[in-house]
């Protein structure tokens, strides 16, 4: 049995953040309905490098977060709408939405108006500067909030910056910090049989990502400042090798000891950390000698064997391609495609596995609206009942 097993989740989200927080608690067993207008599906589905899926509603950006979802299409804007989401919500554990916030409060769907229908419902909330404060009516995506975090600023080198993440770390970050909190609620309940509020803020995650940083200029006035691929420590930076980069991991005094004994220099090795930064500028200039002497596999097989973290600047597709990955059973590949999807194609799972019950994909991504008739009916409306909603496109 997985841990989410009988607990539903209404998904009225889009883009990446809140989708891949409800995708997450689907891989470990609730049941997600994924909710989109009629004729203005998740942005999501017309987004990635393939314009034949981005047509067909079912771009990468989608297909990633999108299995073990049911999807229905449901116009809230409309009273017909909104008292199909009601009867949904009356039998739901979590409603997740990431709408402008005051959006659900002006339908008459916001968190008081849904608890009263059922008091033990999660209603998270997710946006980029929370419901609240100066800059809460603000709206923005994933390398808004870099610009705005001061991320983007301590980034690049100090010849070339700001520059953003070359990934939407911050919105998969939010949707794993939507995932623990529905998690922390859905577990706070069974203590209290009440339901939960929960406030989720973009911006507040990207400062979580540079806890540390914060901490220190907090503590200090001393703000990060981009270095690239240089860290404070000469042996836990990049260097070139005979052809290409690897990044040396030697971080503690421990295993730059190591490191400096597996490259036959053992009397650079340091007491001390700020001995370590006293002399970066020399060690530097010795690595950047002696890493020419090898390629960066060479390195990487060498150190690693010297139990000193190292690794080869890899592109994605070589770390896709490393067995290790297979073995951990990150990706999940639908072989043949599956509905809409003509062509093979993967998508991560989970960063974590468990001893059993894990997290799996059970289905594919859904295509719009292809559960509607479906959970309607198990709301109890008839046929007609539904053929009427559709002809007044309200599904």
């Amino acid at each position: 049995m997985r841990p989410f097993e009988g607990i539903r989740i209404i998904d009225i989200t889009h883009v990446l953040a809140g989708p891949f927080a409800a995708y997450q608690l689907a891989l470990l067993g609730a049941d997600v309905i994924k909710v989109e207008p009629p004729g203005d599906p998740d942005q999501s589905r017309d987004s990635g490098p393939d314009p034949a899926l981005n047509r067909a509603n079912m771009g990468s950006y989608f297909l990633t977060q999108g299995s073990n979802k049911r999807a229905i299409t449901l116009d809230l804007k409309r009273q017909a709408g909104q008292d199909v989401l009601k009867k949904l919500v009356a039998g739901a554990d979590v409603l997740v939405e990431n709408f402008r916030p005051g959006a659900f409060e002006a339908l008459g769907l916001g968190w008081e108006a849904l608890s009263a229908i059922n008091p033990r419902l999660i209603y998270c909330s997710m946006s980029a500067f929370g419901q609240k404060g100066p800059r809460g009516v603000q709206t923005a995506y994933d390398h808004v909030i870099q610009a705005t975090s001061g991320i983007m600023a301590a980034t690049g080198t100090p010849e070339v910056n700001p520059i953003k993440f070359g990934a939407p770390a911050i919105d998969y970050a939010t949707g794993t910090m939507g995932a623990f909190a529905l998690s922390a609620a859905l577990f706070q309940r069974e203590r209290t049989g009440r339901g939960q509020r929960i406030d989720l803020a973009m911006l507040d995650v990207a400062l979580m990502m540079q806890a540390s940083h914060v901490t220190a200029f907090l503590a200090s006035g001393k703000a990060a400042k981009p270095s690239g691929n240089k860290h404070p420590q000469a042996t836990n930076s990049a260097y070139k090798t005979k052809d290409g980069m690897v990044m040396l991991g030697a971080s503690n005094l421990r295993q730059q000891k190591r490191l400096w004994a597996a490259l036959g220099r053992p009397e650079m090795a340091k007491a001390t950390n700020e001995q370590r930064l006293a002399a970066r500028d020399a060690e530097e200039s010795l690595l950047d000698e002696i890493m020419l002497n090898r390629t960066a596999d060479e390195w990487e097989e060498y150190l690693q064997s010297k139990h000193v973290p190292a690794a080869r600047v890899r592109r994605m597709e070589e770390a896709l391609a490393d067995p290790h990955l297979a073995s951990r059973g990150v990706v999940h590949r639908f072989e043949g495609g599956a509905p809409g999807v003509p062509q093979s194609f993967g998508v991560p799972v989970a960063a974590f596995t468990l001893a059993h019950g894990g997290p799996q994909v059970d289905s594919p991504p859904p295509m719009v609206g292809q559960h509607t008739d479906a959970v309607l009916s198990g709301l109890g409306y008839s046929a007609d009942e539904i053929a009427a909603l559709r002809a007044g496109k309200v599904v």
